[in-house]
């Protein structure tokens, strides 16, 4: 599934203009270049090469996700398409957990680059139930704290997860919030909807 949704991702990297490439993501401060640059930007890590970098970014995630942003950002379009043809199968820290990180990362990041740009698509509900599990207890995300005291109801397909007052919406946009993603939570309705955005936004 993770292999699956990077050939998703291809077929709309190839697509996309230099404009777009160039065009603000999800991410903050993040162009859709800077985000796809960032997804591939661990695959050629082997164990101690990825040690070094955790040490050099005093174990934290977002400093270590920046050092290596830096350090691949030169990469042209062309060659992050390529790098993706080399990893179309997740390698390294995205294999982990099944290679269920590889298929939640993915998958969030390519809404990350799509919906700014307006590029909408159906996720298959094989891949969105699990990522959907992942970003609740990756412990990258963790997303089952920000979702507390709340139930999630998905209303394209089978899914719910929590207690509490309701929050309902699509699979995908409940996968965006859980992930921390802003101003997507007011696709969502129920009385545990405020409650959501408040923590959020």
């Amino acid at each position: 599934m993770a292999r699956a949704e990077r050939e998703d991702l291809r077929e709309l990297l190839v697509a996309l203009t230099p404009e777009q490439w160039q065009a603000p993501s999800l991410c903050e401060g993040w162009s859709v270049h800077d985000v796809v640059a960032h997804m591939l930007s661990y695959e050629e890590l082997g164990p101690r090469q990825l040690a070094e970098r955790f040490v050099r970014g005093r174990l934290s995630v977002d400093r270590v996700n920046d050092l290596r942003l830096r350090e691949c950002s030169s990469r042209t379009a062309a060659e992050l398409i390529q790098l993706l043809d080399e990893h179309l199968t997740p390698t390294g820290l995205t294999a982990g957990m099944g290679g269920a990180i590889g298929l939640t990362d993915g998958m969030i990041h390519q809404q990350d680059i799509r919906r700014p740009l307006g590029l909408s698509r159906t996720i298959p509900a094989e891949r969105l139930v699990p990522a959907l599990r992942t970003a609740l207890f990756a412990p990258t995300l963790l997303g089952v704290v920000r979702v507390r005291d709340v139930r999630l109801v998905a209303t394209d397909l089978d899914w719910s997860f929590g207690r509490g007052p309701e929050v309902q919406g699509t699979a995908e946009a409940l996968l965006m919030t859980v992930a921390g993603r802003r101003g997507i939570v007011a696709e969502l309705s129920g009385p545990g909807q405020e409650r959501l955005a408040r923590r959020v936004g």
